[in-house]
């Protein structure tokens, strides 16, 4: 059988694929695949599924399949899994030293010195021990998070439409997370239901200088909205790794005050790389044994 790597992997992860059929890096042998690995980059769609006739198998390597169009490949015979296990800690670690940067003024502080100012006494910083997290979602990511948060000192939140109670968290309404949240860190597949779900009438129903963190969908939020809560000072600070478009070209967050922008790294650690090759094998491995 032929394996499409369709996006970048680990060097070594080819080599490793070779013992279960021939792989390819080439795009233009779609319609030999029967197995297809992605990451975020490559969307596989109806176009591409129907380019495709002998696939069997899409692996995404990462968190979320909505990138994947599920419900028609299943419609064709064609299995979808994704490998959430792998990128829980890397994505735990950005979404945490984005809620530690803001309120120590950090990307402020570095651009400051770089234009050789001094303002020592114009940055002010703020703690986060004794402050408040909501998490909007409670799965592998935000429970890793969790788990930091508490060791900063910090009381946890959280609400999960499908969780009543964790040991993570203390659970509770949504508008219970965003009347008693310092900081709001988002951790939602994308859905019909949490799309645009971070509006300015959520907003309103948050703490005043509320932070918000957003690592999972760029489209769970509405940018307009939120550049114009950061503009007003409703909110104090809004950390994203993901956007409405990317590259976010034109996005009102890159003009916003106190946005900090990361380009979609979340999971880009050399460990978290390391752990999609081996959730990849074993999914690979699996498959291969049912033949």
């Amino acid at each position: 059988m032929l394996i499409l790597l369709a996006d970048a992997f680990q060097a070594d992860l080819p080599k490793r694929l070779e013992a279960f059929g021939q792989v390819t890096q080439d795009a233009g042998r779609v319609g030999e695949a029967e197995i297809i690995i992605v990451r975020s980059k490559t969307k596989v769609g109806k176009d591409m599924i129907d380019a495709a006739p002998k696939l069997k198998f899409v692996i995404r390597g990462g968190v979320g399949v909505d990138t994947i169009d599920v419900p028609y490949a299943e419609s064709k015979g064609i299995a979808v899994v994704n490998t959430p296990e792998a990128s829980s800690v890397a994505v735990a670690e950005l979404a945490f030293a984005m809620m530690a940067a803001m309120p120590a003024n950090l990307v402020a502080a570095d651009v400051s010195m770089k234009q050789g100012k001094w303002l020592k006494k114009d940055l002010e910083r703020t703690e986060l021990m004794g402050k408040t997290l909501g998490l909007i979602g409670i799965g592998r990511i935000a429970r890793e998070l969790a788990v930091r948060a508490k060791a900063f000192g910090m009381r946890v939140v959280a609400y999960d439409k499908y969780v009543e109670k964790s040991d993570a968290a203390e659970m509770m309404s949504l508008d219970r997370v965003y009347a008693e949240s310092d900081y709001i860190s988002i951790h939602t597949p994308l859905t019909d239901e949490t799309r645009g779900m971070i509006n300015a009438a959520a907003i309103a129903k948050m703490k005043p200088g509320v932070r918000i963190i957003n690592t999972c969908r760029g489209p769970v939020v509405v940018e307009a909205d939120v550049a114009a809560a950061l503009g007003s000072g409703r909110l104090a600070g809004f950390a994203t790794d993901v956007y409405d478009k990317e590259p976010p070209e034109g996005s009102p967050l890159a003009s916003a005050p106190n946005a900090l922008l990361t380009p979609h790294i979340g999971a880009s650690t050399a460990e978290n790389l390391e752990r999609l090759g081996d959730c990849i094998v074993d999914r690979v491995k699996a498959y291969a044994a049912k033949k």
